[in-house]
Parts: C-alpha cells; structure tokens; sequence
C-alpha cells in the first residue's frame, strides 16, 4: 500500500467522482480507477459503492478514511519533524480573522527572513478558524481570544480596545441603538461582544446585516448604512479623515485580546516555531515603540 494511493483514495471520498480527481492529480482516469482497485484488492473489500452519479463510501472505505487520514497527518509530521531547525522549509498555512492590524508587519518580516517557506494566509470569523486548527486544515490562525478547547493552546499577540463607529451625522448614543447592525457572520469574536451590549441594554437591533470583508463594513458605516463594532487601530485613519465618529463602548465590552492559537498535541516544527518567534519579536518591538 503506497501513500499516494491514500491521497487519491481520500481525494475520490471527498469529490465522489473518477474524473474531478483524475483533473485534480492531472491522471488520466484509468490510472486512478486501477489505483482504487488495486487497494481494494489488497484490502480484500470493496471501498465504493458505484452508482450513476459518482461513487460513495462503503462501511468499510468509512473505516478506511478514519484511518488514512491519521496516516497522512502522521506522514506530514514526520517531514516537517526533520527539517532544518535553522532554516525552516515547507507549507504554512494561517488563519486570521479580518482585523489584525499587526499582521502585515508579522508576515513580512517572517517571509523575509525565511525564504524557504510556503506561507498561505486565510481569512474567516474566530468560531470557524478554531475549527480548521482543531481538524489540521490550518497550523495556526490569528483569532479573538475565548474559551478554547483544550486541545488548543494560545500565544498572546496583543490588547485591542473595541469601538462603535457611525457616518458623521451628529446622534447621540441612545440613537445609534436604533441603527442597522453591520457586522461579519455568526462566530465572530467582534460581533458576539456587541450582541452582548444590545442584550444588557434590552435592545433588539432594527437590523443585521452581514458582510464578508472589512472594507465593505467600513465603507458602508461611512455612507450612513448602519453602525459596527470594530477595533480602534483599524479605523483611526478614518476617524482622522473626518469619514467616520468613534463612539466608546464600557470596559466590559470594549477590551479584547488577539491571541494565535495552534494545536496543543502536534509536534512543534521549525515552520511553526520561527513564526511565533516572529510573533513575539514583533510584540517587543511594538513594546519599545509605545514607551519612546
């Protein structure tokens, strides 16, 4: 049994068809139609069910992807377990949600200094990037900080202080309660913090509405859309530029920390290790910076 018969074992579960796999390996279709055959018949049972509209999992391909999946995160340990600890090669996939003001000095001074690593970036809301980290889809992810699941530790980052901001028509705070929510998509750590305001305060929002980026959110506040909630660092430019008014929100509220998260149980390689190295120099310099 070969590896690669695994990936493509896996591959056909997820995509259900011969022909959308053998486009992805860039296979003619034959070579994986024998190539499922032959593991079935190494494994002496049939791993799909073969049907007009593609191929589905049999109990027994069901058990057979459990247990591949752990033999290729395993495999993709062991690489990165013996690379170079100076000079680290390899994927590096992360997450982060859409307002961490930190990240484009982080990535550029990491990317700089290691030349050798692949390092994608991805973005979602912080419910939903805890999930990639916990199912070994990202190596870490850049998120608001909350109650984790214990197979995940965290890094602290920075503090940020949350705002409400609003176009520049003068309304009292009382007013803006009455405004349209604008904000991301449910599990946003942002989001779950003013939700809270609006519930202590006895206030259902008029509306919500939910948007992908966080240029849209900002755009749309300045056009008298709505209101949003959303860190000071990312929006003190505008506030400079006469486009938008701060409003202060209590403590309780307000006060968020952006911390990294990686799994607890998986082995700590040079990829992963540089970047929160990198992490932390950044922190000390923002330290040094703040009290000159």
């Amino acid at each position: 049994m070969e590896f690669k018969d695994l990936e493509i074992f896996q591959m056909v579960a997820e995509k259900g068809t011969i022909s959308e796999v053998a486009k992805e390996f860039n296979y003619v279709q034959s070579n994986i139609t024998s190539r499922i055959q032959k593991l079935e018949m190494e494994l002496n049972t049939p791993l799909f069910n073969r049907h007009r509209r593609g191929m589905t999992l049999t109990p027994e391909g069901k058990v057979l992807l459990s247990y591949s999946k752990k033999l290729l995160l395993l495999t993709e340990e062991m690489k990165k377990a013996v690379q170079n600890k100076n000079e680290p090669t390899g994927k590096l996939e992360i997450g982060t949600v859409e307002t961490v003001y930190h990240l484009p000095k982080i990535l550029s001074t990491y990317i700089k200094k290691y030349k050798n690593v692949d390092l994608s970036l991805f973005t979602g809301v912080t419910e939903t990037l805890e999930e990639e980290v916990l199912n070994h889809k990202l190596d870490g992810a850049f998120v608001t900080e909350s109650d984790f699941h214990p197979d995940l530790v965290s890094h602290e980052v920075f503090n940020e202080e949350l705002v409400l901001i609003s176009d520049m028509k003068e309304r009292s705070l009382g007013d803006l309660k009455e405004e349209p929510f604008l904000c991301f998509s449910e599990g946003c750590g942002y989001r779950a913090r003013l939700e809270t305001w609006y519930k202590d305060q006895n206030i259902i929002p008029r509306k919500v509405m939910e948007f992908g980026t966080l240029e849209t959110i900002l755009r749309s506040v300045s056009m008298g859309l709505g209101v949003s909630f959303v860190p000071m660092s990312s929006v003190e430019h505008m506030k400079q530029s006469g486009l938008i008014q701060i409003h202060s929100l209590p403590e309780k509220y307000s006060k968020v920390r952006t911390v990294f998260i990686r799994r607890a149980d998986t082995y700590m390689t040079s990829t992963i290790e540089k970047f929160i190295e990198t992490i932390e120099m950044s922190k000390q310099t923002d330290l040094i910076l703040n009290e000159a």
